[in-house]
């Protein structure tokens, strides 16, 4: 299966192919793009994925031990358990195109026993990662993010960053979400807010969030399904990730998200990472907020189960 070229990969983890993912039990895949609201337009977040491995080439995650997941993320026997299976090629003139790469890919992945993790690209990428897991639920979608996302159609495009969890919640085999992060004016209208709630989303907005603590937020979590994790970056406060499309004042910090997904790890079994909304070029001259996404995205793939494998 095609994909573009990689340099070095994501914390010097080995290097995959997607046409042969034996052994693995987690993939990383970049993918710039979905589903533009401007067709033949690059997306904002386009190169993250190329940011993020370059960030994570000061984390020698095999060799030290991780505070942030409590141990080493891989013995010298588990080399080839988490890979990185370099960038999708997608086009921006081709949002149906960009969609069917995509979910071929996350598909295959999940056809190999291992758990996808995504690097975006916006946040219309989870649409189509989503949609590869057709035949495999349930599935719990766990939503980090400033924005509600329960727009339905917005310039002609149904698909598009803006209405994400509307289209996860029409998949039959999403049976719960949980949307963590709301605040400021959240781009959403009233009515989006009350379709998301009355569908059954458990919407947690940045005051409850404080007022709960992210171990009982993860407790909204259901056990019994597996946790797909979409993070949208403007879900953190901008304070440690200004390179994003959409940043919001009062957002979630680092350690706040780390305790969130560990305690959501200990519930209940990761069946997918995506991470969206980093823009490049919006980062400072030191690139601190590829580093903490690369960070944040090291922690969550350490946090998945290496035995037991993808959702079946």
């Amino acid at each position: 299966m095609a994909a573009g070229s990689v340099g070095a990969t994501f914390a010097a983890l080995k290097r995959a192919d997607l046409g042969e993912l034996s052994g693995a039990a987690a993939v990383i895949v970049g993918v710039d793009e979905a589903s533009p609201y401007v067709v033949g337009e690059r997306s904002h977040a386009a190169g993250a994925a190329a940011a993020l491995r370059r960030a994570s080439a000061g984390l020698p995650a095999k060799r030290q031990f991780d505070y942030d997941i409590g141990r080493v993320l891989l013995r010298a026997d588990q080399e080839g358990l988490i890979v990185d299976a370099g960038d999708l090629l997608t086009d921006p003139s081709s949002p149906e195109g960009n969609r069917e790469t995509i979910e071929r890919a996350v598909r295959a992945i999940l056809d190999a026993g291992a758990v996808p993790v995504v690097i975006g690209g916006d946040d219309s990428v989870p649409i189509p990662v989503l949609q590869a897991y057709s035949g495999r639920g349930p599935l719990t979608v766990l939503q980090l993010d400033a924005h509600l996302d329960w727009d339905d159609v917005i310039k002609g495009n149904a698909l598009g960053y803006g209405s994400t969890m509307r289209r996860a919640a029409e998949m039959e085999w999403v049976q719960h979400e949980v949307q963590v992060g709301m605040r400021g004016l959240g781009s959403g209208t009233p009515d989006q807010l009350d379709d998301a709630e009355r569908w059954g989303s458990r919407v947690v907005t940045m005051p409850e969030f404080r007022r709960l603590g992210p171990e009982a937020v993860a407790e909204l979590v259901p056990a019994d399904a597996g946790c797909f994790i979409a993070i949208d970056l403007d879900g953190l406060d901008p304070s440690i990730m200004p390179a994003v499309n959409m940043p919001a004042p009062g957002g979630l910090l680092y350690g706040e998200t780390l305790a969130l997904l560990q305690a959501v790890a200990q519930r209940t079994r990761i069946a997918g990472v995506c991470l969206v909304e980093f823009v490049p070029e919006r980062d400072d001259l030191h690139g601190l907020s590829a580093l903490t996404a690369a960070r944040l995205l090291l922690s969550a793939v350490g946090l998945i189960r290496l035995e037991g494998g993808a959702p079946t």
